[in-house]
């Protein structure tokens, strides 16, 4: 039987809710959005026991509602939206999907920040001398050289070589005297990545064409230019965060990244630079500690371009002929032009086009990625030569991960094919085919192994066919062991080479190697070296090899290299066939009215100055390179063009009246040219002056006095004293006492060069 309490209570009404409870009104309450705080103090109307937002209010916090709604919006009426109203916080928690949040881009595609590149006007002379004398062959004297002129306009370059015999023997063989190689003035535009080149240059090619020489114009598409930039397509892995969520990076097995993200869908581009077949696995943790792991494969390759992406270069001019045999001499009037464009990510087009008055030749091709299983390359020319047709295909097939490498390249030619090569030498006859196969199987501890197959028919119908196998292992400590094994198809025998690399030191290395040729000969090789420190210092190699078909070959060499200048001296050979050599190679370095010896420069530099103050030490990469001369120059030589470098200047051992305002720059330099980089240094008057009242009683502390020349202020402080800069011969000072009252006080600077001198006491009245 129910009691009529029991009755009584299950008549009752439900009991109201919180929200029902609340009469209508406006409330003003902190919107989170799936738990990331977005605004405070949003106004929420509350009517009937609903809740209502403008709808600016949720685009303002990146929430966006299907349909796109205007004006005001009933919340629970929105589905797939889930409304929590905290009264005791005074929060309103909304609840959405992860897509209707904003999309997060998390890493850059650039390496670093770019900058502007920078170069000063100077001179470089790049030199390269060699003595060689030989037994019974000679003695003979070259001077490699290179001259280089350089501005905001660009960079102009002229290589050449002087040669000279010592006797008879060799003249006859070898041009004597001065041989120009190249003349080139080149101007790169960082903004548009253009580079301009004007003299002898090389063309620009693609993998199935070939470069000439040539004397003319060319433009051309620089992405060095922007060192920073990656070109070809890099992974990108996207995803959904439904709440405030941590996420890791592992490539390959090896942690990237860590990422805080906040709730929406997001898309990881922050992928290392790398190449080939890879795996990734990304993990999101939770507030709550809760991991979710995806194992994602990629593949990445350098042959291809980003889409959207353009690389071209565009070259017209004369032929060079008898490159290194004459100075000046050029053949008929050519052009050509190639294209590489990114049709998407996964496929970029290539063009080629070459023309003379006896040639016309066009060609298309690209590369395409085969999903993670590699990268296909085809590409079909044709060309007519003097009335005669003829036409190329090419196809290759490239695949690497970290335990195997494979390509496989194919060159067929078809009729009379020619290209630029043969405008000027038309007895000249390309290969009529080529091929190779090449594979690499990384076996970890175990080693790697290679192996690689070449076959080239020539254009006289004659055919080269080889195959090549090697091995390497590491062993104990830094030690390896190389074996080798070729030999040509249709020879039985096989020349095969087996050397042992021991590593004694930090510096010396010593080699041991045993070879056999395919006719049965042996020989055998020991070879001690010494490589050269990156600074200065001697390094040195010593060899010795014997075998069953020559005499004792003996090989002895040192380099010492100094600040200014490499120098090198060495013998080889075999008895009664020795040859001496020595070498010297610098560069010399005109900027800023001074003349600088360094070793050889390729790329750009830099010439530091601190406006006439020596003995300075100048870091760069926060590693010490040397301390400016007595005019306050320091050539750094090892910039590399367009990269940002730091350096760096020590102000400590500089006189105490010397204020260095900034002692670190960052700067880029344009390739192939120098830039004087200044670090102001100025000579600051200034003293410690000590004030007493005309009592002879120091002032109080904390008095403030101010120079009237400058108007520069400064706090008295113990024993009255105070320290103003930017002092004249002549100064004035007023001083506001501490607790009420002025004064006043004049003085003249005493001359006290490379110190800060101590004035006074001096009475302020």
């Amino acid at each position: 039987m129910v009691g009529p309490g029991l009755a009584l209570a299950d008549d009752l009404p439900p009991p109201p809710t919180e929200i029902s409870a609340i009469a209508d009104a406006t409330l003003y309450l902190d919107l989170l959005v799936n738990q990331m705080p977005k605004a405070e103090l949003v106004p929420v109307q509350q009517r009937a026991g609903q809740l209502y937002l403008d709808s600016e209010v949720l685009r303002a916090a990146g929430v966006s509602v299907p349909g796109n709604p205007l004006g005001e919006v009933a919340l629970d009426g929105i589905p797939g939206l889930h409304t929590d109203y905290d009264s005791q916080n005074q929060r309103l928690l909304l609840q959405v999907p992860p897509a209707w949040l904003p999309d997060q881009q998390v890493g850059d595609r650039s390496l670093y920040p770019p900058s502007e590149a920078r170069s000063s006007f100077g001179a470089l002379f790049n030199y390269d001398l060699y003595l060689n004398d030989t037994d019974e062959g000679g003695t003979y004297l070259a001077a490699w050289n290179e001259l280089r002129l350089f501005d905001s306009w660009g960079t102009f370059s002229s290589t050449g070589q002087w040669r000279q015999s010592f006797n008879g023997a060799q003249a006859a063989e070898t041009r004597q005297g001065f041989l120009r190689y190249d003349s080139t003035w080149r101007f790169t535009d960082e903004q548009r990545l253009l580079t301009y080149e004007a003299g002898d240059f090389v063309t620009g090619a693609l993998p199935w064409t070939s470069s000439v020489r040539v004397g003319g114009l060319q433009l051309s598409r620089d992405f060095a230019a922007r060192p920073d930039l990656v070109t070809y397509p890099l992974p990108a892995f996207a995803g959904e965060a439904a709440v405030p969520t941590s996420l890791d990076l592992f490539i390959n097995g090896y942690k990237s990244s860590t990422t805080e993200l906040q709730p929406g869908p997001y898309t990881l581009t922050n992928v290392p630079f790398i190449n080939g077949a890879g795996e990734a696995v990304v993990v999101t943790t939770d507030a709550l500690g809760r991991q979710v792991s995806t194992t994602l494969p990629f593949y990445v390759t350098s042959s291809l371009l980003q889409k959207g992406l353009s690389d071209y270069s565009l070259a017209a001019g004369s032929l060079r002929r008898d490159y290194g045999v004459r100075d000046f001499a050029y053949g008929p009037g050519v052009a050509s032009g190639n294209l590489r464009y990114g049709v998407s990510d996964t496929f970029t087009l290539e063009t080629h086009a070459e023309t003379a008055e006896s040639l016309m030749l066009g060609g298309l091709g690209g590369n395409m990625r085969l999903g993670n299983f590699g990268v296909l390359n085809a590409a079909l020319a044709h060309s007519q030569f003097d009335g005669e047709k003829g036409h190329q295909v090419a196809l290759g097939y490239q695949y690497n991960s970290q335990r195997i490498g494979f390509s496989y390249q194919r060159l067929q030619r078809h009729g009379e094919y020619a290209d630029l090569t043969r405008v000027d030498t038309p007895d000249i006859q390309l290969s009529k085919s080529s091929e190779q196969v090449t594979v690499s199987v990384n076996l970890n501890e175990y080693g790697n192994l290679g192996a690689g197959y070449f076959d080239v028919r020539a254009g006289d119908g004659t055919r080269t066919r080889l195959i090549n196998l090697s091995y390497s292992r590491p062993l104990w400590g830094n030690s390896s062991v190389y074996l080798s094994a070729n030999r040509e198809v249709g020879d039985s025998q096989w020349a095969v080479q087996a050397q042992l690399v021991i590593p004694f030191d930090l510096h010396g290395t010593l080699a041991l190697g045993i070879e056999r040729s395919k006719e049965g000969q042996s020989l055998q090789r020991v070879n001690y070296s010494r490589a050269v420190p990156v600074g200065t210092g001697v390094g040195y190699n010593l060899g010795y090899a014997t075998g069953s078909d020559r005499d004792a070959y003996r090989q002895a060499d040192a380099t010492w290299r100094l600040q200014s200048v490499q120098l090198q001296a060495g013998v080889y050979g075999s008895s009664g066939e020795m040859t001496r050599w020595a070498d010297a190679s610098g560069s010399l370095v005109w900027m800023d009215a001074g003349l600088f010896a360094a070793n050889r420069i390729d790329d750009a530099f830099v010439v530091v100055s601190t406006e006439g103050y020596g003995d300075i030490p100048v870091r760069y990469e926060n590693q010490e390179v040397g301390r400016t001369d007595a005019d306050g120059h320091l050539l750094v030589p090892y910039s590399s063009g367009y990269y940002r470098g730091k350096y760096e200047i020590d102000p400590m051992d500089l006189p105490p009246d010397i204020l260095a305002p900034e002692v670190e720059q960052r700067v880029a330099v344009r390739r192939g040219s120098g830039y004087l980089l200044e670090f102001p240094l100025k000579r600051v008057l200034a003293a410690s002056i000590e004030l007493v009242d005309t009592s002879q009683h120091v002032l109080k502390l904390g008095s403030r006095v101010t120079h009237e020349q400058s108007g520069s202020q400064a706090v008295v402080g113990w024993d009255g004293l105070v320290y103003l800069e930017n002092l004249s011969p002549h100064n004035r000072l007023q001083v506001e006492l501490e607790g009420g009252g002025q004064c006043q006080v004049e003085f003249d600077l005493p001359k006290a060069e490379g110190s800060n001198p101590l004035v006074g006491p001096l009475v302020c009245k």
